[in-house]
């Protein structure tokens, strides 16, 4: 299930109206690999991939993808409106490393009819289901196409692996469902008690708690 998010993701989500930035320089793959959740190190040119950039907190900071361009060059692209967090949150360590970071598109929203796909879908979006310095990576059901857990330190990585070792859930997670329901409302999921982040067409995303009602 998670793995057709993705692909349906990559193909169509990430094809969309998105901010893009580039990251240039003799150090960018090293700088990246240090920063990021996913493993870059080795990507072949034209290769892209989905990765988490955390806060040290480990709490999201953005969903992005990356890619790379040329030997010293990547791509980073993110939903519409949040390209200069991620260019502040990735500047934020830069030291005596030769990399220079520049916006290259701010993008609009994207269309009705792809939102609606995108929620009917369960793709979380940045600024919905992705609260930046809040969200926790377990919340989301792709996490594991995310994030890489073999690759050296980042920043948030302690919490991430730590959640993984031990088997520990999140409070929350985002979930799908069929609803009317607007953004705001409290939904309760198969006993879940839940506040909708998306609604469109017919179908929500929302953000739920993991245990159950006493009323349930």
């Amino acid at each position: 299930m998670a793995d057709d998010l993705v692909v349906w993701a990559t193909s169509v989500w990430a094809q969309s109206a998105r901010d893009r930035l580039m990251i240039e320089g003799r150090d960018a793959e090293r700088y990246l690999q240090s920063q990021l959740a996913q493993d870059v190190a080795g990507m072949a040119m034209g290769e892209r991939r989905w990765s988490l950039l955390l806060e040290p907190t480990g709490r999201i900071s953005a969903l992005i993808g990356v890619s790379r361009t040329s030997d010293e060059r990547f791509d980073i692209d993110t939903d519409a409106g949040f390209a200069a967090r991620v260019a502040t949150r990735l500047r934020r360590f830069l030291l005596r490393v030769d990399v220079v970071i520049e916006s290259l598109q701010s993008a609009g929203e994207a269309s009705s009819e792809l939102e609606t796909e995108r929620v009917a879908r369960g793709w979380p979006k940045m600024g919905t289901e992705i609260v930046p310095d809040e969200t926790l990576p377990a919340e989301l059901s792709m996490l594991h196409d995310l994030v890489s857990f073999s690759k050296g330190c980042y920043p948030g990585q302690e919490l991430v692996e730590r959640m993984d070792s031990r088997g520990a859930s999140s409070p929350y997670r985002i979930v799908g469902a069929l609803s009317d329901l607007s953004v705001g409302s409290t939904i309760d999921i198969d006993g879940h008690l839940g506040v909708v982040t998306s609604s469109a067409g017919g179908s929500v995303l929302a953000r739920i708690r993991r245990t159950t009602s006493p009323t349930a």
